[in-house]
């Protein structure tokens, strides 16, 4: 299938715009800006009040009501369990607009805790436990948990698994990697005993002898990877596994410091060639871990499965029979395991299902519109089917869409509620995204979002993505050739069944327009930002940044 014809007219205006045109998307941006710093105390207040959900119904007489928290150092986030489910996380950095920050002067994720009480329906004096996975600060009837064990909790417990092998990789505790078994309610740890650096580790010191800030520029790194050749490279004889530890050849840091000095192609290279070495890795790890496991499915927690690369290869290794990955399943996210370790050991229970990765804060158009009107903007209040058709219409012209709807994701990545919608077909999109809207390297590229049932069409790999943590293989790059660096063939991808439900809408929308039924899903934020929490900082970014559209709850805003 060709790429979907554009409109004459339409086409001719983004070629008369083109990369300079973005420019104009600026201009009432000190004015906008100028009254958002100004909107009154009310609806400054809306981060505190956010609306109320059926399901986080306000807590009866003997429940219990357990408060997670985590990243004391970066990160830091907060979650609530109650009966066995997980009901409500957010990370501090999304309410304080901090990025990656961690916990306030006092020792304690305030502002996410208070938030995700909120959209519990809860108040502090209905916390029975609050619990965390590092001592690194004391702070009173605060409960501890071991850090890894935290991870297990959240990769296993909110995993749509009854019993699975659990496998957790990050640079924290005595060993950093370790085994689990999971089944029902219990988590115990195996004697699969790891000696030495794990691959968070690895991958940390490759990212630090690039040139990179480890800890933090690992995404980066993963990104070059995309565009590196690892045929280039030595591959295993940089690395071996051998006997539960990895073994580094005498070569290794050379081989990263005459990289390092290369141009970016032979960075990229170097970044492909470890990557393609800790995946062939990992997959003689998880044949250890599978030893004497039965067939029980596979979970993995620790910072090391934010790389999409390495969720792949364990997924289509065929050692586990399916394997999940959780929708954060970094140090922020064992705020989620650390609440439902202990609801689930005061309950005696555990859901029966995967759990929602929108279990942030939502708003009301009432809400909305308070923020709307102290701003003085003006705006469009349509129903669910002509915001769908209003923004069909404009990704068809080539705009960059800002979408906030529903509750925010607690992962890492947008997921369809927060999120930046592009055309992929669309002239000058990637140098839109890239240089106007995220300020990043001409290389990036830019993850898809498509129903699950239309994936096979169009790309090959994992039978399914839901939290955008695997990449694929797309089956026509020139198709895509217009949101894809030269040479870049694989793409992470978010496949989506009926949840957000209102996106589902958009992409068959989109599809009857263009004849491809697939978006560009990119984290609604601004520069250097966590992604956006608030009505306020929706409209702050939309003004901020070159997006041509914003569609905020059930309010759409031109500029």
């Amino acid at each position: 299938m060709g790429a979907p014809d554009f409109h004459p007219t339409a086409a001719a205006a983004l070629g008369a715009r083109g990369l300079r045109g973005k420019l104009d998307t600026f201009v009432h941006i000190q004015a906008v800006q100028a009254r958002l710093a100004n909107v009154c105390d009310a609806s400054v207040a809306l981060k505190r009040r956010v609306m109320r959900r059926g399901d986080a119904a306000a807590p009866r007489a003997g429940a219990t009501v357990i408060a997670g928290i985590s990243g004391f150092k970066r990160n830091a986030a907060a979650a609530v369990a109650r009966d066995g489910r997980l009901v409500a996380v957010c990370e501090e950095g999304r309410v304080t607009r901090v990025r990656d920050i961690g916990i306030d002067a006092n020792g304690f994720p305030r502002a996410a805790l208070e938030m995700t009480l909120n959209a519990a329906d809860a108040t502090p004096g209905d916390i029975t436990e609050t619990v965390a996975a590092e001592r690194d600060i004391d702070f009173p009837n605060l409960s501890y948990l071991d850090h890894h064990y935290a991870h297990a909790a959240t990769a296993f417990l909110t995993s749509p698994f009854q019993r699975a092998t659990i496998l957790v990789c990050d640079t924290q505790g005595p060993a950093e990697l370790t085994v689990w078994r999971g089944e029902g309610t219990r988590i115990e740890k195996t004697d699969f005993e790891w000696r030495g650096p794990g691959f968070a580790r690895v991958y940390s010191r490759l990212t630090e002898s690039l040139g990179f800030k480890a800890g933090s520029d690992e995404y980066r790194v993963e990104a070059l990877a995309r565009v590196g050749d690892p045929r280039n490279g030595p591959g295993a004889e940089l690395i071996r596994f051998c006997g539960n530890r990895l073994e580094f050849a005498s070569t290794f840091d050379e081989f990263l410091t005459g990289a390092s000095r290369g141009g970016i192609m032979r960075i990229a290279s170097a970044a492909a060639t470890v990557q393609r070495t800790v995946g062939e890795l990992l997959i003689e790890v998880l044949k250890g871990a599978r030893r004497g496991a039965d067939e029980t499915p596979l979970c993995v927690g620790g910072g090391v499965f934010f790389n999409t690369y390495l969720n792949t290869v364990a997924r289509q290794a065929g050692v586990f029979p399916s394997t999940f990955i959780p929708v954060n399943p970094g140090n922020a996210g064992v705020s989620a395991g650390c609440a439902l370790a202990r609801d689930v050991r005061a309950s005696g229970r555990i859901a029966s299902a995967a759990t929602s990765p929108f279990l942030g804060p939502e708003y009301t158009n009432e809400q909305i519109k308070t923020v709307l009107d102290n701003c003085k903007l003006s705006y469009d209040f349509m129903d669910d089917a002509a915001i769908v058709r209003r923004t069909v219409e404009a990704l068809t012209r080539g705009e960059l869409v800002g979408w906030f709807r529903g509750r925010l994701e607690w992962g890492t990545r947008a997921l369809g509620n927060r999120s930046i919608f592009a055309n992929p077909f669309a002239p000058y999109v990637l140098e839109n995204l890239n240089r106007f809207l995220k300020h990043r390297e001409s290389h990036r590229a830019y993850g898809l979002v498509v129903r699950q049932q239309d994936a096979d069409t169009y790309v090959e790999g994992p039978a399914a993505s839901p939290y955008m943590e695997c990449d694929y293989t797309l089956r026509n790059p020139e198709l895509f050739s217009q949101v894809c660096p030269a040479d870049i063939h694989r793409l992470r991808v978010q496949t989506i069944e009926n949840d957000p439900p209102m996106l589902g809408e958009l992409l068959v929308a989109f599809g009857q327009a263009t004849g491809t039924p697939i978006l560009v899903n990119t984290s609604f934020n601004g520069l250097h930002e966590p992604i956006v929490c608030s009505p306020r900082d929706a409209v702050r970014v939309f003004y901020g940044t070159g997006l041509d559209l914003l569609v905020v709850g059930n309010f759409i805003l031109r500029k």
